[in-house]
């Protein structure tokens, strides 16, 4: 095995390489494919927990007991692409690897045999890092040790590589705090202005109270309390539509067996029915469920609830959604919990809301969707925390949430 240090490069004996990243805490790992610009082509090429697999490079969730790690197959990485850099950044908002310094370990992916480790030295008020980066020259794939560290976080990284990057503010440039390595043959200086986002970012939602918005210009990141409302192009959106819900659990946590539900209600507050793991269909099939997950490890969606908005009765107004630790859990064991809203016919992400503060509780109130007297439907991020261990429980605060 070798110990690397910043700069030193290493050539790949493995054709399939996996490198994970760990450290005293939870970590969010992930993988951005570069062209020789030093940019990624799209949004597509930000490979992360929520968009865990592209051309050549996966995600690969540690669970909470084990690290999160990037898998790259350069056999079927794009010819465009040249390097793919993994980068790390501490779960917990804020946090700086200050006394957590990070170890990021080269394995060969077929036998897991280590190849190389290399932990960067002197951290202090970086909250994210470039940490290595596999990259392709003359004809040979390569590991570089990089340590690159920015105090504006994970966002600050994506923007420096020409990731659209949605904020209350403008992105500001990223902001290296750690010196680039000096390695015998350099790669291209680090871009410290953003670049142009490939399409038109969607614009931040505005302030609780200070309006609504709609569909018309792209996804919507929801903060709690905040309200979007279902219209595309001046129509309501009277399709098939997705909710979402994903979790992980907390460092080195244990598997967490929540179970996501949506409560229907009628236009006095009053319960029609609640679709759940035992009750996988309700409203005549308007509303479906897909089943129950049992521990909450990998990335992307662990539960999804599928609404036709066009099919459901007059008489249900109101829909809440919500999770329920029915072993006991509390959400201060979960990471990671957001809820999102897909276009149920292409797969195309709506609104997302994640939850980013826990409570020691066993339930939360995600979402609800509110049918207008328009016709139009209304998504609110709730965030609410319950104690409660199944949907029955939930039934008369999600109905006060109303």
């Amino acid at each position: 095995m070798t110990a690397m240090t910043p700069g030193s490069n290493i050539p790949l004996s493995a054709a399939r390489v996996t490198v994970d990243v760990a450290a005293p805490v939870r970590l969010d790992v992930s993988g951005l494919l570069l062209t020789a610009d030093g940019k990624v082509r799209s949004d597509d090429d930000f490979i992360f927990y929520n968009q865990p697999s592209g051309p050549g490079v996966t995600y690969r969730s540690g669970g909470g007991t084990t690290p999160d790690a990037i898998v790259v197959d350069t056999t079927a990485v794009p010819p465009g692409i040249e390097k793919i850099v993994v980068t790390a950044s501490p779960d917990a908002a804020g946090q700086t690897f200050r006394g957590i310094e990070p170890t990021a370990t080269i394995r060969n992916a077929d036998d897991s045999s280590v190849l190389a480790s290399f932990t960067p030295p002197q951290l202090g008020d970086e909250t994210a890092l470039v940490i290595v980066e596999i990259y392709r020259r003359n004809g040979q794939w390569k590991a570089r040790a990089v340590g690159q560290g920015y105090a504006n976080g994970l966002a600050g990284i994506a923007t420096d590589f020409g990731v659209t990057v949605e904020e209350p503010a403008a992105a500001a440039p990223a902001q290296p705090v750690t010196p680039p390595p000096a390695p015998a043959q350099p790669p291209a200086p680090p871009v410290t202005t953003p670049a142009a986002p490939p399409a038109p970012a969607a614009p931040p939602p505005p302030a609780p109270g200070s309006g609504k918005i709609n569909l018309d210009k792209g996804r919507v990141s929801l903060q709690k309390n905040q309200t979007v409302s279902l219209i595309k192009g001046g129509r309501p959106l009277l399709s098939q539509v997705q909710m979402g819900l994903g979790w992980e659990p907390a460092y080195r946590g244990k598997d967490i067996d929540l179970d996501a539900s949506v409560i229907a209600y009628g236009p006095q507050r009053n319960h029609i029915d609640s679709c759940y793991f035992g009750k996988l269909q309700i409203v005549g099939g308007a509303i479906r469920h897909s089943g129950d997950n049992l521990t909450g490890e990998g990335g992307g969606d662990d539960e999804v609830i599928t609404v036709d908005l066009g099919r459901l009765p007059q008489e249900v107004t109101g829909l809440v959604f919500t999770v329920n630790s029915f072993s006991g859990q509390k959400f201060t064991e979960v990471a990671k919990a957001y809820c999102r809203l897909l276009d149920a016919t292409t797969g195309e992400e709506l609104v997302r809301f994640d939850l980013t503060s826990a409570e020691p509780q066993t339930g939360v109130m995600m979402a609800k969707l509110i049918r207008q007297f328009s016709g139009e439907w209304e998504m609110t991020a709730i965030g609410d925390f319950v104690k409660s261990r199944t949907v029955r429980g939930m039934v008369k605060p999600a109905a006060q949430a109303l």
